[in-house]
Formats: structure tokens, sequence, C-alpha cells
């Protein structure tokens, strides 16, 4: 009998330990949106994306996203296909974007202490099979368990390969366009 209380009184300590315990691991993101936005004096163009999957490890600061760029959903259809077109971003050759990259202000982030902070990003961004080097701000806000990083940046769609010289693109879709992100992410 005193050996069955000392094992569950031993389960229960091991228990406890691991529900309090910080994230120490990588991060593995449970939700993810990211957000595209165009603005014309023609109209306004938004696709969101929800499958996107991203990683953080807290210990040296590594970000990954992968975009796949078929599951961008636009209000309207019509959109939609164009944005998937050979003309736009030719999503059957280039089936995902990646973001990659560090967060270069690590020891400014404090991952088992609830607060918000500003992060930093150095990496490099690959749409449409080209890849340039992006420096970006975001935030990170830990509570209790959770792990949220926001942030909103402008990419030059020229600078990915993505031109329009003609026709009704040229006059619709903004030359430099949003990029919203909002990832939660739990401990792996």
């Amino acid at each position: 009998m005193k050996k069955v209380k000392f094992l569950v009184s031993m389960s229960a300590i091991v228990l406890t330990l691991f529900a309090f315990s910080p994230p120490v691991g990588k991060l593995v993101s449970s939700k993810t949106h990211v957000k595209f936005f165009s603005h014309t004096g023609v109209e306004d163009i938004q696709a969101n994306n929800y499958t996107s999957i991203s990683t953080i490890a807290p210990s040296t600061g590594d970000v990954v996203f992968s975009v796949p760029m078929q599951s961008f959903e636009f209000e309207k259809a019509l959109m939609q296909k164009h944005f998937n077109s050979k003309k736009f971003l030719e999503t059957k050759a280039f089936p995902k974007a990646k973001l990659k990259g560090k967060i270069t202000n690590l020891a400014q982030i404090n991952f088992e202490k609830d607060g918000m902070y500003l992060a930093n990003f150095e990496g490099n961004l690959t749409i449409k099979g080209v890849t340039k080097p992006i420096k970006e701000k975001g935030n990170i806000t830990v509570k209790g368990n959770q792990i949220e990083v926001q942030s909103t940046f402008n990419i030059t769609l020229a600078d990915y390969g993505i031109t329009f010289v003609k026709g009704k693109p040229a006059s619709n879709i903004a030359k430099t366009v949003e990029i919203t992100v909002h990832a939660e992410y739990q401990a792996k």
C-alpha cells in the first residue's frame, strides 16, 4: 500500500512539473493567418490564408513560415483564379512561399515571462521561386503558455518577378502589397 501511495505521489509531482513548465523546445503554430492586401484607385483586393505553418526556436531565434499559395481565399472566385494563374503567382509551379530567418534581438525577448516584446527579424522571403532578403519588425506576446506573433509589412511584387505592364491587372493590382501575419504557437 505504501508503494502505491508513493507512486501516486510521484506521478502527481511529475504531472504538476510538466503542467507548469515553460516552453523550452521548438514552438509550432497552432493557428496562423496570413493576409494579402492590395489597394488601388480602382479596387481593394484582399485574400486570407489560414493553412500556413510556422515554427520558432526560442533558444536560437530561428523562424520559419511555410505558406501554401493555393490556399489564399479571395472574395471573388475570378480574383483567386488570376492570383493562381501563370501571369501572376503561377502557384502550380511554385506552390509555397517561404519565410526563413532569425530574430536578431533574441536577448530582449523572454518566452517564459508574460509581456509584449518587439522582435527584429532578418531572413529571406521566397515567392514564386525568387528569394529576397527581408528585414522586418513584429510583436511577440507571451501570456501564460500562449505565444502570439503579429507583423505587418509591405512587399514590392516586381521584386519577385510579378509585373503587369498592361491590361486590367496593371491598374487593379498595387505594385506594393501589404502582408499581415498573425500566428499562435504551442510548445512542441
